[in-house]
């Protein structure tokens, strides 16, 4: 599934939340306040998750392994984004990537799953994992990411909860 975001702007502001696990976090909120978009990576929980997104900003989510109510089941397994002319590729498991995503011409890989927030660039790709923002799970800090498009550039970071 492809979706073109209709929105000509400047400058985008994109909130990436992942494994939330039926939780939201109200520093999960206060972080994504201000995106132009919302991305969650799976693992909803929940749908009030979603509901509760939608209140700051369109989302586009993926269904991740713990998803397996009738209620969650709209959402797809992986689904691209065309933004400004960039493609964000959203799945949540990284494990279940069966192609290279420099073949497709996609710029972001955003995922979840592990709980473990990571950014990193292989073959022109930013893969992305803003790692868990609900229940904590793992020994993983928890938080949320930030991705802005500019003027034909990416910059993406990481934004670990500060209670930790």
């Amino acid at each position: 599934m492809t979706y073109t975001y209709p929105h000509h702007k400047d400058e985008y502001t994109i909130g990436v939340i992942s494994d939330t696990h039926g939780l939201l976090r109200p520093e999960a909120i206060k972080a994504l306040h201000g995106s132009d978009l919302i991305l969650h990576a799976g693992d909803i929980g929940d749908p009030a998750i979603i509901k509760k997104l939608e209140e700051i900003s369109p989302v586009m989510a993926v269904r991740g392994n713990v998803d397996t109510t009738p209620s969650l089941y709209k959402f797809p397994f992986d689904q691209t984004i065309i933004i400004d002319n960039f493609l964000i590729y959203i799945i949540h498991n990284i494990g279940d990537l069966n192609f290279k995503p420099e073949d497709k011409g996609i710029n972001i890989v955003v995922y979840g799953h592990s709980h473990k927030a990571s950014m990193d660039t292989k073959s022109n790709v930013i893969y992305f994992n803003p790692g868990s923002a609900g229940k904590k799970r793992f020994h993983f800090p928890l938080g949320t990411g930030e991705i802005k498009i500019s003027k034909g550039m990416i910059n993406a970071r990481l934004k670990p909860f500060e209670f930790q």
